[in-house]
């Protein structure tokens, strides 16, 4: 049984048994716990059914029951895991506007829903909003935020809060010192990264799986194979065991580095450990094989994966095909590029900001100013909010002064837009 069969099943089971505490409650004639309305809202969200979970809401309403923070807090950590974020927001307007009592849960959650969602200066917002009305901030609250500006790779805003929860009293634990590592790793300074796990060990608190896993990724960005490489050997050295993530960072590294035959090696590893590799792991050997121009090995992976669908849990994700859009894209496979963009679309794979830019990229390559521009349509009528990355795209596709004017008005008008849709 695949893992996501696997998981879909634990959700129903949680789901069957949530629902047969409050039938049995109710034949009772019991008036169902805040208790348990927050497990059936917590059984509904994982099971994705929003909308029983929005009924929860209006049965304790009927019954007069108003909601507290407990059952909200329970809906909204529903919605962080299924990262329904204008849901979550949503929710989260409801509860001041009936004048719940928000409490330091509330906050947290709301700022990793907001950094969940690449918004950390909504988590910012958050945190400030939470503190003025005298809602103290722990260390959890704290370690939310840093990983806000981590995900961002923000990592001066990230070492501020991390000092600030020092000032505040909160000895910093190994989830803190991740999430400031993440930061340095996510914005290209492994260094920085290095110094935090040093820091982390000199401070007497021990690294866990995931510190070598993010030093492991901190080198893989920035290009340096050996030390990825070194980091894993580590991570194995103290007797911990390597999981998919780690291999799969592993891998990332070597075929950010072209090292083909390293990435092969790491594959046969995994096999040998037992584990099966995933799709984000094959997507790196894909990379791998696109980078070397071994475009064939690269087709027959995808076919490969693209054949299991549904049996493992190794099916193609957006990830995939944002490998191939980059890999024919670069190469000037035009064509190639856009049958690999509409096998996705044929999937139901949602193209991402990644999927759109490469595509754009593409043709800014060979200055089609024009076709870009209408590739740039097509994302924003698809809900798809450009990044800074797209913007550079769109620049390099320009020929002339007109068209650099131009580009620059539309990447201000689409900020602006962005604003208003996350406006607390």
């Amino acid at each position: 049984m695949g893992t996501h069969h696997h998981n879909a099943y634990g959700r129903k089971r949680e789901l069957s048994k949530a629902e047969s505490i409050y039938m049995a409650l109710l034949e009772a004639n019991c008036v169902p716990t805040e208790d348990t309305y927050a497990l059936l809202l917590r059984a509904y969200c994982n099971a994705g059914q929003l909308h029983r979970a929005e009924g929860v809401i209006s049965e304790m309403q009927e019954n007069g029951i108003p909601p507290s923070a407990t059952v909200y807090n329970a809906y909204l950590d529903g919605l962080l895991k299924a990262r329904c974020t204008e849901k979550a927001v949503e929710v989260y307007q409801r509860m001041k506007k009936e004048r719940c009592r928000t409490n330091t849960e509330t906050y947290t959650l709301m700022i990793n829903v907001y950094g969940k969602a690449k918004q950390p200066m909504s988590s910012l917002k958050v945190f400030s909003e939470m503190k003025a009305i005298g809602c103290k901030p722990n260390i959890c609250t704290y370690t939310a935020l840093v990983n806000a500006f981590a995900r961002e790779g923000l990592c001066e805003k990230a070492e501020e809060v991390f000092e600030e929860m020092q000032q505040a009293g909160h000895e910093p634990d190994v989830y803190a010192y991740n999430a400031l590592m993440e930061a340095y790793s996510r914005a290209g300074f492994p260094q920085g990264a290095s110094e935090i796990f040093s820091l982390m060990e000199h401070m007497g608190c021990e690294p866990d799986r995931a510190s070598y896993n993010i030093l492991v990724d901190a080198y893989g960005r920035a290009g340096l194979h050996q030390e990825a490489e070194a980091a894993f050997q580590e991570l194995k050295l103290v007797g911990m065991r390597p999981t998919m993530k780690s291999h799969m960072l592993l891998l990332s590294a070597h075929a950010k580095a072209g090292n083909v035959s390293r990435c092969e090696e790491v594959m046969a590893q995994l096999h040998k450990s037992g584990l099966r590799p995933d799709t984000f792991a094959l997507n790196a050997m894909l990379n791998a094989y696109g980078r070397a121009g071994r475009l064939d090995d690269m087709e027959r992976l995808v076919a490969a994966m693209e054949r299991l669908d549904g049996g493992g849990g190794a099916a193609p994700d957006i990830g995939t095909y944002n490998v191939l859009v980059n890999v024919y894209g670069r190469a000037g496979y035009l064509d190639r590029m856009e049958a690999a963009f509409g096998a996705a679309a044929a999937r139901g794979l949602a193209a991402d900001v990644v999927t759109w830019t490469s595509r754009i990229s593409a043709y800014a390559r060979k200055k089609e100013y024009g076709r870009c521009l209408e590739i740039f349509e097509e994302m924003v009528d698809a809900g798809c909010y450009p990044d800074a990355g797209t913007a550079k795209v769109l620049l390099a596709a320009c020929s002339d002064e007109r068209q650099v004017e131009q580009v620059t008005a539309i990447v201000r008008s689409m900020h602006k837009h962005a604003k208003m849709l996350f406006k607390l």
